[in-house]
């Protein structure tokens, strides 16, 4: 069992940044590959970026590659995503995921694990 907490979520206008985190606990952290989704209204769950288990492969789609950046630090048990030059368009919750021994996914259904969400909403 892996716990997921999401943070860093908020308002900020068009063209600024923020940073998510998610922290994990409970088992072997280098031991998943780790996704970033998100959910707007009345939309299905997007996929937004993973990072392989060791942190040398990411994957971005393509809507938010050159803006957004995927890390990881498995000795602090955390995932990051740092967001620039949001837009409007990319006002969702963020979900991070975990899915165990495996290499990088882009598909919600293959993840094990997630958190609970944190809001992102950027005002035009």
């Amino acid at each position: 069992q892996v716990q997921l907490v999401e943070s860093g979520g908020g308002l900020v206008q068009a063209g600024g940044s923020l940073r998510l985190s998610c922290a994990a606990s409970g088992r072997t952290f280098s031991n998943y590959a780790m996704g970033w989704f998100r959910q707007a209204p009345g939309k299905e769950r997007e996929f937004v970026a993973a990072i392989s288990m060791s942190g040398r492969s990411t994957y971005y789609a393509d809507s938010v590659k050159g803006r957004f950046t995927i890390s990881r630090d498995n000795a602090k048990n955390t995932v990051y995503l740092q967001m620039n030059s949001l837009k409007p368009e990319d006002t969702a919750v963020y979900y991070c995921a975990a899915d165990y021994l495996s290499a990088i996914d882009d598909n919600a259904k293959g993840y094990h694990y997630w958190g609970q969400g944190t809001q992102v909403t950027v005002s035009s």
